[in-house]
């Protein structure tokens, strides 16, 4: 089996370009990235933004998480209403150059991806040993998703916001994505992460996914209860594989939460040509 096809896909998620882009900058530490065109924008509030034609600082007087925050949301509400921002989510994420614990501020999801800011998220995979091999839970989004409709996920996937734990966050995922109760979902086992840097119309787009496995018994079936899943269909690893190969069935970042599981578990055979590639480039 070549690995090509799977590079391709982890390439796929690595389209950013930073040298079209302008640093911004909290504290003298590089937190983002603007598109020049963004930039001007901010500078309507220069009590708020410095900008240099080189880079953009958040001001000097907000030298606090909690200030910081307050005047960035102000800012984002009035882009909103200037069209300039799509909506205002009412959904905090933390904004770091590091760990997601190392935050300096809030940003409304919203704004994430116009601020070049590195967002967080996790995904679970859920698996189920049967006689005849491996089969993974699969996901259909729904057809009236704004990002990726119709396409194929993960069988829990989101976002993780601030002011949650990482497995307060995924029990609320489980529950709402696939109807899995509280005890189930605590049987989750964290692997690792993935990350890379992707482009948007509105941005840079850097991301980090914690993942997780899950083995589920062949008698349970995810349930969606929140509307984000239209159907999922329970599949054998090697037609999983072969989707990620031959087409673009999946949302994007999903293949690589696909094939870091394939790596762990043992799935794809070291001695190929392209494998220590495959590794080294799921972490951007």
């Amino acid at each position: 089996m070549s690995y090509k096809k799977f590079l391709q896909k982890i390439k796929a998620c690595n389209t950013a370009n930073t040298s079209n882009y302008i640093p911004f900058i909290i504290n003298d530490t590089q937190t983002g990235w603007l598109k020049p065109t963004f930039a001007e924008h901010l500078a309507t509030w220069p009590g708020i933004f410095s900008l240099d034609g080189k880079s953009v600082r958040l001001a000097d007087k907000t030298q606090d998480f909690k200030t910081r925050s307050e005047a960035v949301d102000q800012v984002i509400h009035k882009l909103v209403q200037q069209n300039v921002i799509r909506s205002y989510l009412d959904e905090p994420y933390p904004v770091t150059a590091g760990e997601r614990n190392q935050a300096v501020m809030t940003l409304d999801r919203s704004a994430v991806s116009y601020f070049g800011i590195r967002s967080f998220g996790q995904h679970l995979n859920g698996y189920v040993q049967k006689s005849k091999g491996l089969h993974l839970w699969i996901a259909r989004r729904a057809k009236d998703r704004y990002i990726a409709p119709g396409k194929l996920d993960n069988m829990v996937a989101g976002g993780l916001p601030w002011h949650i734990t990482l497995k307060e966050n995924l029990i609320k995922e489980c529950a709402e994505e696939a109807g899995m109760d509280e005890a189930l979902a605590r049987q989750a086992q964290a692997t690792g992460t993935i990350s890379y840097i992707a482009e948007s119309a509105n941005g840079i787009k850097p991301d980090t996914l914690y993942c997780y496995d899950i083995e589920l018994p062949e008698d349970f079936t995810p349930v969606c209860t929140d509307g984000e899943v239209e159907s999922f269909e329970l599949m054998p690893i090697n037609e999983v594989m072969a989707i990620i190969q031959n087409s673009e069935d999946f949302k994007a970042n999903c293949n690589l939460v696909i094939i870091d599981f394939l790596i762990r578990h043992g799935l794809l055979n070291p001695d190929q040509a392209g494998y220590a590639e495959l590794v080294r480039k799921l972490h951007q």
